[in-house]
């Protein structure tokens, strides 16, 4: 009976603990880069869940790897009594009738990791990462990731993965997001579920960097993985870096744990922050922006990397995505030497499309702009967009290579890819048109159409009160 008392005293005790700890992270306390402090409520259990890891799997993200036609990689999170992991997968079927077929499994990376910042409990984990290889293209698969027993519950939902065309002229289409950052269980959630409900049939997801605030919050990373739930896990994400994701020059150590990136890149300390992939018949390349403002060699060595990818590069289209814009669109801002490094290299091969973040506003356009009315542009050159899709506001400024401007309005942005075209729209959360072009290539010569909307330019002062 002693024990018995004993044993509820202690558990009550845990209990106890347990909830002060949560509620004080409860209260997130985060800084922009500016300075400004928000705060932000949690309710105590939802901030349990999106921190801790239990036995059963949970931020599950598929990204795509050099060969997204055979193959994709996974990557999940369990908690530490979960020291291995599997993923099964087998061919899509109209029924449950897949299951008593070729069910194969992959067996997972995964290394014990811990984690804590100034505003956080310590947190232990265990993250699963795995490539599933020899794939059929443009084939639907299911696939589920656990710890592998038959018996054991402990596993995640099924989820569905098609994989890219062996055609290389196929279509395909990509969301393309700028920073998320900021509340974004509350906020940014209804940009990317709005995007998946207008364009369900979308290939990947591409993530211009600052997809939290703070590089190793784990309540942040929490809400990131809550806001897209199941769409990370059966839509391929890549990803670039922004500065969000450093501290004093150091990468998240969340980022390679969480994330299966390719790691091609040019040295060491840019695996899978800078890399190439050729889906069909297009060449993306991530460029870490961030990496080039903290370390001469990484500097030196993207650009002489990005020289002999864009050289050797066989692909009809050309995106490059890096999270500081080659052109600033917010007040006070410029990034002349990312701007003196790369833009020779996008003129010289032709880059079609640099797709950045950052400046917190909207904007698109290119450099032979010749009027902001003119509707069809021949010879174009490569088109530059900076986007925001979280709720962290800023201010621009008008310049002359800008076609559509936008401040104070969140935006995801469609890009379709066909033998001939690259089609562009960028629409707002409500599903609201606010830009739109194409850009056709024929015997290397590219025409630019705009097609924007009717809609009214958003600027901050036109419908918001000034402070």
């Amino acid at each position: 009976m002693k024990k018995q008392c004993l044993s509820n005293t202690i558990s009550i005790i845990l209990l106890t603990v347990g909830f002060i700890v949560i509620q004080k992270v409860a209260y997130g306390q985060s800084f922009d880069e500016d300075g400004h402090t928000h705060y932000v409520e949690h309710d105590t259990i939802v901030s349990h869940k999106l921190i801790f890891p239990s036995k059963t799997p949970d931020r599950v993200i598929a990204n795509l790897t050099v060969d997204p036609a055979h193959s994709f990689a996974v990557n999940w999170r369990t908690n530490q009594q979960m020291d291995s992991g599997i993923v099964a997968f087998a061919l899509a079927t109209d029924g449950p009738e897949f299951l008593l077929r070729d069910v194969r499994k992959v067996e997972a990376v995964s290394q014990e990791f811990e984690n804590q910042n100034s505003r956080e409990p310590l947190v232990k984990a265990t993250f699963h990462s795995a490539v599933v290889s020899d794939l059929q293209p443009n084939t639907t698969y299911v696939y589920r990731v656990g710890n592998g027993s038959e018996e054991d519950a402990y596993w995640s939902e099924w989820y569905q993965i098609t994989t890219a065309h062996a055609d290389l002229d196929a279509p395909f289409s990509f969301i393309y997001f700028g920073d998320a950052q900021n509340n974004v269980k509350s906020m940014w959630s209804r940009v990317i579920r709005n995007s998946y409900r207008q364009f369900p049939e979308v290939d990947f997801m591409l993530h211009a960097g600052d997809l939290i605030n703070d590089r190793d919050a784990n309540m942040e990373w929490g809400e990131w993985f809550h806001a897209g739930s199941f769409i990370h896990a059966t839509i391929p994400s890549i990803m670039t870096p922004g500065n969000h994701e450093y501290r004093d020059g150091v990468l998240s150590s969340l980022w390679r744990p969480q994330f299966t990136l390719p790691e091609n890149g040019p040295i060491t300390d840019l695996k899978e922050t800078c890399y190439a992939i050729d889906y069909q018949n297009m060449k993306l390349i991530s460029i870490d922006a961030e990496g080039f403002d903290e370390s001469m060699e990484a500097r030196t060595a993207q650009v002489k990397w990005l020289d002999s990818v864009l050289r050797t590069n066989t692909k009809k289209w050309t995106t490059i995505t890096m999270h500081y814009p080659i052109f600033s669109t917010a007040k006070g801002r410029d990034n002349k030497e990312l701007r003196e490094a790369f833009k020779p290299l996008m003129d010289k091969y032709d880059v079609d499309l640099v797709l950045q973040g950052h400046d917190h506003t909207y904007s698109r356009g290119y450099l032979k702009n010749e009027g902001k009315g003119l509707t069809v542009v021949k010879d174009a050159g490569t088109v530059y967009a900076v986007s925001v899709s979280g709720p962290k506001m800023y201010e621009s400024q008008d310049r002359e290579w800008m076609v559509r401007r936008g401040e104070y309005t969140q935006l995801f942005q469609i890009i379709t890819v066909t033998k001939n075209t690259i089609t562009y729209g960028a629409y707002t959360p409500i599903g609201t048109l606010y830009d739109a072009f194409e850009l056709k290539k024929k015997k290397g010569k590219k025409k630019l159409m705009n097609k924007v909307p009717n809609t009214p330019v958003r600027l901050k002062k036109d419908f918001l009160k000034k402070e």
